[in-house]
């Protein structure tokens, strides 16, 4: 099932199944949002049940949550990216926060802030956990998995590298587009067999495959749940390939007017403008 959020023609944004040329509406079902649906385990529609239905092409995508309880961003995961970036593999996962405030959809404009002259991009895997869990084993991280989407990691490399913290330069508002779905599990064979892709005005600039993660999905999940209890709802940002703007000769940065195309097999394309804030 392809989990999203939508607004038709009253702007009240509701949870939704994607169904090919269909978007059918969770709310008749009970679902809230679409955290509510994650935190039900909802993976299938009934088809027995009758629900209200759209066609895609008149709804607006929203990001399939807005509202997770956390966003972990794993840095410096991709064997390449690490070594473009002149930077020793990690020994553990390298872990910061993106803000919820952060957040935008598919279509959305990634808008870039006066603070920066050099916004970056990074498509990353996202993990969407659906049964929460304190010390979660590596091998039995399907269980607590609910779905996957695309993140871009946008950053202001200036101020993320005038700290040691990375969180506040990874969470301007519009740095943590996300969608355009969430493909539930059962959907995805093998998740460390995926192409990902970044392209920006139909110029590939990333191309990889998740199978280039230094910490595959069951260590992170191990990971990060010996130290705090995961919960249904929380976004795992598995971490970005080589050919980030930054990794470049010479530097490339996102620039007003650009559309970035962020791509994984399976889960589809998570598609942005960039827009310069309008100053006074």
């Amino acid at each position: 099932m392809k989990l999203i959020s939508f607004a038709a023609a009253d702007n009240v944004v509701r949870p939704g199944a994607l169904v090919e040329d269909k978007v059918v509406d969770l709310t008749a079902a009970g679902y809230a949002d679409a955290l509510a649906a994650i935190r039900a385990g909802l993976s299938v529609i009934d088809p027995a049940k009758s629900y209200p239905t759209d066609k895609r092409a008149e709804v607006t995508l929203h990001a399939p949550i807005n509202n997770p309880p956390r966003i972990f961003a794993i840095g410096l995961n991709y064997r390449e990216h690490a070594i473009e970036t002149g930077l020793a593999f990690p020994k553990v996962p390298v872990i910061f926060f993106k803000l919820q405030s952060a957040i935008i959809g598919a279509g959305a404009a990634i808008v870039i802030p006066k603070e920066t002259q050099e916004p970056d991009y990074e498509v990353e895997l996202a993990v969407v956990i659906g049964k929460g869990g304190f010390r979660i084993q590596a091998e039995d991280w399907r269980a607590h998995v609910y779905g996957y989407t695309i993140v871009n990691d946008v950053s202001a490399r200036d101020v993320q590298f005038a700290s040691s913290q990375w969180s506040m330069a990874k969470s301007f508002p519009t740095f943590c587009p996300i969608g355009p779905a969430i493909v539930t599990a059962d959907e995805i064979a093998d998740l460390h067999r995926l192409a990902i892709s970044l392209s920006i005005d139909g110029e590939t600039l990333q191309k990889s495959s998740t199978s280039e993660l230094i910490f595959p999905v069951p260590q992170l999940i191990e990971y990060i749940s010996a130290i705090t209890p995961l919960e249904p709802g929380d976004v795992i940002s598995t971490g970005t390939p080589s050919g980030v703007g930054m990794g470049r000769t010479p530097k490339r940065w996102l620039r007003a007017g650009e559309t970035v195309t962020a791509r994984i097999e399976g889960l589809g394309e998570l598609v942005n403008p960039v827009l310069a804030e309008q100053r006074l």
